[in-house]
């Protein structure tokens, strides 16, 4: 599925897509949002579900949907969703829309023994250097961007992180052992995880 519009989470995708697990046969799209990554999903996944808690989101993505595409309703941290199923999971800009630690206890518990959590995140500016990458990547987005056509996307409901770039990556590591953590360009930190089988 080709992308309809650019943004900084768009231009990840490409990245969470080369890290679907070899025989990955059931991956979960956590913040579907309009079902864009979703889409892209199926085209390598034979069974993949959407989810977001907003209805409007996930109407748009039925607008989308393939037939190995399956959208749901509703809030990953409620439980609406099967525990210990999904080969893959992928969280983009999502995690920080609740408390980390809750956030991570839920995913690890949808993913499947030996599947692989992959996270798109965002976190807060709080050094020098913080602040540095930020100006940096504003000025690559704004050029890729304008590569891009200009289109941004839909609206979605934004929230500022709180926690910082160093604090993800602690606590992270703390709760995922042998997780690999790496900081992007534009705004966004990577974090890759398999379950133990």
């Amino acid at each position: 599925m080709p992308d309809t519009y650019w943004n900084h989470n768009v231009h990840y995708q490409r990245l969470v897509l080369k890290l679907v697990p070899e025989g990955c046969a059931h991956a979960l799209d956590v913040g579907c949002g309009d079902g864009l990554l979703a889409g892209k999903l199926a085209a390598v996944v034979p069974s993949v579900t959407g989810v977001d808690r907003s209805a409007a989101a996930i109407e748009l993505a039925r607008e989308r949907q393939a037939d190995n595409v399956s959208f749901v309703a509703g809030d990953y941290l409620d439980g609406v969703l099967p525990e210990g199923k999904y080969d893959l999971v992928t969280a983009v800009a999502v995690v920080h829309h609740a408390d980390f630690h809750e956030a991570m206890d839920a995913l690890v518990r949808l993913l499947a023994p030996g599947g692989r959590l992959v996270i798109v995140g965002h976190a807060k500016d709080r050094t020098l250097l913080d602040v540095i990458v930020r100006l940096t990547g504003q000025a690559v987005s704004h050029v890729l961007k304008l590569f891009h056509g200009g289109k941004g996307g839909p609206g979605v409901p934004a929230m500022d992180p709180t926690m910082s770039w160093g604090e993800i990556a602690q606590e992270a590591r703390r709760m995922l052992p042998g997780c690999h953590f790496r900081r992007l360009l534009l705004r966004r930190y990577l974090l890759v995880w398999d379950k133990p089988a």
